[in-house]
């Protein structure tokens, strides 16, 4: 395992080097994008005081969480959107976390979202995908699932990452890889590069950030040939250890308290602040602890 993380880490020197690079010259910046949101606010107090912090330095904050990385600019979970998104400010990174066939750990939203944010159904391994492309009709959306545990990490490697989105209306799959939603841009796409787990973990450390990766729901039955839930969580956790990561520098989510509480009988200084995230339903009030159970 710790070869492993050492390998990932010598792959991500040239990137990771880079980003410094980029950040020494040129600081950390917002982008066009705040000032241009507070432009079109209706004059008044509110306006007034977030204008007078746009000549403000930027600078990193682990109140700024890089969700995706930089997904509205770059394809999510790439390398390039998490050094986007910590050039930023953004002092603490995410790497959704879900595994392939042969139950090695990467960075996705879902684990079967291969159809809309890679090329695989433009390429040969789309025969492998769950669901292939179905074409859209009079009455139907063209449709497709492709998931990471439909292919080996080797396979996944090959994939070309792309901005989250599908044309529904499609009639052939390279059609469907279109659909990017008009608050989105495709400007930043050619080049973008998948990471493992082990990955992010490297290329993070090196940005100065820290982590809080979540543990995803499997698409797929478990345990899955062997590998178990409890496997799953622990080899998340088996990663950042053997990377030599600080538990305090860690913030392990799940929206499956199993796995919380596996980390906080298992592994309890990662346990001491791993986080129960909820789904949003009738009754429910974050306020009101008397809603939580």
């Amino acid at each position: 395992m710790r070869s492993l993380a050492a390998l990932a880490a010598f792959s991500l020197i040239p990137l990771a080097a880079q980003a410094e690079d980029h950040l020494a010259a040129n600081g950390y910046g917002y982008g066009p994008r705040p000032a241009f949101l507070v432009s079109r606010l209706a004059d008044g107090d509110l306006k007034s005081r977030l204008t007078a912090c746009l000549g403000q330095q930027a600078e990193p904050t682990l109140f700024s969480i890089g969700h995706r990385g930089a997904p509205m600019m770059f394809p999510e979970h790439t390398m390039e959107s998490n050094v986007a998104a910590a050039g930023m400010g953004a002092g603490i990174l995410e790497c959704d976390v879900t595994f392939t066939a042969d139950h090695e750990l990467v960075c996705r939203h879902a684990q079967n979202d291969l159809h809309t944010t890679t090329n695989i159904l433009t390429t040969d391994l789309a025969a492998k995908c769950t669901t292939g492309f179905t074409p859209a009709t009079a009455d139907t959306p063209a449709n497709a699932e492709c998931r990471t545990s439909d292919l080996t990490l080797a396979e996944f490697r090959s994939l070309a990452p792309k901005m989250d989105s599908a044309d529904k209306s499609a009639t052939t799959a390279e059609a469907y890889q279109g659909g990017v939603a008009g608050w989105r841009t495709d400007l930043y796409s050619a080049g973008a590069r998948t990471m493992t787990h082990a990955e992010s973990i490297a290329l993070f450390a090196s940005l100065g950030a820290r982590f809080t990766p979540e543990l995803k729901s499997p698409a797929v039955e478990m345990p899955h040939e062997g590998f178990s839930q409890a496997d799953y969580a622990q080899k998340m956790i088996d990663e950042y250890k053997a990377a030599g990561i600080p538990a305090s520098d860690v913030w392990a989510q799940s929206f499956n308290l199993d796995d919380v509480m596996y980390w906080i009988e298992n592994e309890p200084e990662f346990g001491a602040q791993a986080v129960y995230l909820v789904e949003w339903s009738d009754g429910f009030d974050e306020q009101n602890p008397e809603t939580w159970a």
